[in-house]
């Protein structure tokens, strides 16, 4: 089957899965894609396991301006096969937080080169970037990745920065991130609780 009659199968699979209630909230709440079915996460999970890994598929469906199609890329997308200048393309192109969100979950975590973008994408000025840099970091954090001397010093100076800024959505990435960061064992709590001290927050 081509790529075109696969996309208009999986597309016509979403009107099945459709959610208004999903798809109205999100529209209260500002989030605006030019399509929109409200299907929920684990059907469009329960989906991506159907479809399996698929390299070709996933670039033509990130294409689509549709919620589901873009979390679906980001599920099916092989991380072992994504070079980083599709991974800036992606990033580029992303401009709703449940897509950056889904897609450092979902795929940018599992990359060969997950810390070099977080640390990039951290330190960039746009609040998608930031968020995203903040969400890889936490994810790899989580599993156990520690940073080097220079990554710890590159983090807690991101992570201050962003818990002073004005963005609610990356002072709460960065505030959890700085939690899976302290979860690395004594030294990092240590380090953490001095460098959170320094903007007079404290979380433990």
């Amino acid at each position: 089957m081509d790529i075109n009659q696969q996309i208009k199968e999986i597309k016509q699979s979403f009107r099945l899965m459709m959610d208004g209630m999903v798809a109205t909230s999100m529209r209260q709440k500002g989030v605006d894609y030019k399509l929109n079915w409200g299907a929920t996460l684990p059907r469009l999970k329960a989906k991506a396991d159907e479809i399996g890994k698929n390299y070709d598929l996933a670039i033509a469906l990130w294409k689509e301006n549709v919620r589901e199609c873009k979390i679906l890329a980001t599920m099916i997308m092989p991380a072992d096969q994504m070079l980083p200048e599709v991974a800036d393309i992606w990033m580029e192109q992303t401009d709703a937080q449940e897509i950056a969100e889904q897609a450092a979950f979902n795929l940018y975590q599992y990359l060969p080169y997950a810390a070099e973008k977080a640390y990039t994408w951290m330190a960039s000025d746009k609040e998608l970037y930031q968020l995203c840099g903040f969400h890889i970091l936490s994810r790899l954090f989580m599993n156990g990745q520690e940073p080097n001397e220079r990554g710890i010093n590159e983090f807690i100076d991101q992570a201050l920065a962003a818990l002073q800024g004005d963005s609610l959505m990356v002072r709460k990435a960065a505030m959890n991130t700085m939690l899976r960061f302290s979860e690395l064992g004594l030294v990092y709590t240590r380090l953490a609780k001095s460098a959170l001290k320094q903007v007079n927050l404290d979380f433990l």
